[in-house]
């Protein structure tokens, strides 16, 4: 009788401890699915991508902790598609990366990536796996323009989708700020050869001179070049007001403190590849002193609304957010409420369907709603303009302390 019903007992710890009833049942039964995050974690714009990936991992921390989607669970894996050998992010590896998440039946969708250099390797193989990504920050145009779709977005339907707006407007509002706030009249162009570089520059060149500012050259820069003092010697000989350009923190890094000792006095500006930590640890001041930067989303993080957001965010990762953490939280949260969409329908949460819910749906974030075209891109087009002051109160790698919003750019 005694072995009898310590055989009884036996098999129902065993049964409640494999979770055949109860909450136990529940927990089991949540399925995992994936949510990718491509940021561009070595090399010149780490701090940054580390910053932006936060706030997509902190929306996917907070839907687990509220159990939003009932019978699932979101696990947050991060792809890095930076490497030592590009010092920055590295096509190849994108490619790489993005051929592992379609390769994945359980990523159903991705946050990123963070330079649109990697968004034009990745979107023809997403396309391919019908795999939907949101960029928090990558604004090239082109892979997002029908006249492209062709190259990057083969298998028809629209799965590059973004959190800001593109270059299309960030380049050309920049113009606009130059000659109707600042009065420029005249401008020296670079880039940094690079997919966003070389399109943002393009985009503000051909709008500069709608406006009357004179061009009075472009340039190219090698971001794995040392020295930029050739160039620059050649421009402040042409007596420029100004120089805009357009590339990320490798070659910005170095152009802004040779600029500095080359020509202090000319107003010096970029788009949101030099809204950055880097750009203010990596130069320092006064070399950094002055610079003018955008970046293609509206300005949050100085929002009183956002305060106790903002508050959570530093507790939770020791460090202060940027605006593109914001549009990183928010691509994550569009993700969400897709499938917790479908999940409430009873179908299957697969990326089909999300793919197809982020498409069409309008989500409340940080930002306001957002929603998007048919290509993708962002309803909103708001850029919003900085210029770096020091502020030694803050830390120096604080944006919010050293970078003074300035106001939204005039849209063209």
């Amino acid at each position: 009788m005694l072995t009898r019903r310590y055989a009884i007992k036996t098999a129902a710890a065993v049964a409640a401890a494999s979770g055949l009833g109860g909450v136990a049942s529940a927990q089991v039964a949540d399925k995992v699915i994936k949510i990718g995050i491509n940021l561009s974690f070595t090399g010149a714009d780490a701090t940054s991508a580390t910053r932006i990936a936060n706030g997509a991992i902190m929306a996917i921390d907070e839907a687990n902790a509220k159990h939003e989607v009932k019978g699932y669970k979101f696990e947050a894996v991060k792809y890095d598609d930076g490497t030592a050998t590009a010092g920055q992010y590295d096509p190849a590896q994108a490619a790489t990366n993005a051929r592992k998440m379609v390769s994945d039946k359980d990523t159903i969708a991705a946050v990123g990536p963070q330079m649109s250099g990697a968004g034009k390797a990745m979107a023809p193989i997403l396309s391919a796996g019908n795999l939907a990504i949101i960029t928090p920050s990558s604004t090239n145009p082109d892979i997002t323009d029908p006249k492209f779709a062709q190259q990057y977005r083969p298998a028809g339907k629209a799965i590059y989708f973004r959190t800001v707006t593109t270059d299309a407007f960030q380049g050309p509002n920049m113009a606009n700020y130059f000659a109707e706030t600042l009065k420029v009249k005249s401008v020296y162009v670079l880039d940094d050869s690079g997919a966003y570089g070389v399109g943002l520059a393009d985009a503000f060149q051909g709008q500069a001179e709608k406006k009357g500012i004179k061009i009075l050259g472009r340039d190219r820069l090698d971001p794995k070049a040392a020295d930029y003092a050739a160039i620059l010697t050649k421009i402040k000989s042409l007596n420029p007001d100004s120089l805009f350009y357009g590339g990320v923190g490798q070659a910005g890094t170095k152009l802004a403190k040779q600029a500095y000792e080359i020509i202090p006095k000319v107003i010096k500006a970029g788009g949101d590849g030099v809204y950055s930590p880097e750009m203010l640890t990596a130069v320092g001041f006064p070399a950094v002193e002055g610079w003018y930067a955008t970046i293609a989303s509206p300005h949050l993080t100085e929002d009183d609304k956002l305060t106790k957001w903002v508050a959570d965010y530093k507790k939770k990762f020791g460090v202060p957010p940027e605006d593109y953490s914001i549009t990183s939280y928010d691509a994550a949260l569009v993700i969400i409420a897709a499938a917790k969409k479908i999940a409430a329908s009873g179908k299957p949460v697969n990326r089909d369907a999300v793919r197809d819910a982020i498409q069409s749906d309008k989500v409340s974030t940080l930002q306001g709603e957002v929603s998007f075209d048919a290509n993708g891109d962002l309803q909103s087009k708001v850029v919003s303009v900085f210029q770096i002051h020091k502020n030694d109160a803050k830390p120096l790698d604080d944006i919010d302390g050293q970078y003074k919003y300035v106001g939204v750019a005039p849209q063209a």
